[in-house]
């Protein structure tokens, strides 16, 4: 019992310090000395090397999430789900929730993995195992066919833009929990989540804009959008004069 307790120290204090400052700026000795422990070569003794020890604590996190999602997607199926695009979103956003040790605690695992997908991508990708991302990869496949009227480009680029989007807000929202002070009470408030489910359905079905299908649109050389901006800018102005 006592080795699972010091392994476990050591896997919440780097998962800590790797949430703060990234993987590349924590050193070996200062999880060790986080953790409580003395000697450097325990973090050796219970993961051989630093790299396996994030593996772990991707995979920690990632399966408790995966899990949670195929929970609600198997009962959203057996309700005849899913029904509405909301459905599978709640069902993105609701499992990275509350990932502390208590019901309802936070913690830092949003963090850390958002920034070691940044820094260390091919890393994530080989800790996930093609496993624990199952219920992500599920509500995927919901929102395509919950979507044939948006051109399949257009779709593919918005889902990169809701991964990056789930991601920055729910890091801000663990972030403003593990500080306290307004900002928890902000995102403690019932409407918040709500609101912010609100924003992703509408920035997976709106419509495109004149501009983007415009620029869909094969050609030679299509006009920089800066310039476009600008020059649209100085016609208003003249206009205005």
């Amino acid at each position: 019992m006592k080795g699972d307790e010091t392994r476990d120290r050591i896997k919440l204090a780097a998962r800590r310090l790797f949430a703060e400052r990234g993987v590349d700026g924590v050193p070996i000795r200062e999880i060790v000395a986080a953790a409580g422990q003395r000697n450097v070569g325990s973090l050796h003794y219970y993961f051989r090397t630093k790299e396996a020890l994030v593996r772990e604590l991707v995979a920690d996190g990632a399966k408790l999430i995966n899990d949670r999602r195929l929970v609600m997607l198997e009962a959203m199926a057996r309700d005849g789900g899913p029904k509405n695009l909301r459905e599978v979103i709640e069902i993105l956003v609701w499992p990275s929730i509350g990932l502390g040790e208590a019901d309802g605690e936070e913690d830092t695992y949003l963090r850390f993995v958002v920034s070691l997908t940044m820094n260390h991508r091919q890393l994530f990708l080989e800790a996930l195992e093609d496993r624990w991302n199952s219920g992500y990869q599920q509500c995927i496949a919901h929102i395509k066919s919950l979507l044939p009227d948006v051109p399949m480009p257009v779709l593919n680029q918005r889902l990169v833009f809701m991964g990056l989007y789930l991601g920055a807000v729910m890091t801000a929202r663990e972030a403003a929990f593990d500080r306290g002070g307004r900002g928890r009470e902000f995102w403690a408030a019932r409407e918040t989540m709500s609101n912010f489910i609100d924003t992703v359905q509408a920035l997976l079905e709106s419509s495109t804009s004149p501009t983007t299908e415009m620029e869909r649109q094969p050609a030679t050389a299509l006009p920089n959008p800066l310039e476009a901006i600008l020059t649209r800018s100085m016609l208003a102005g003249a206009s205005a004069d």
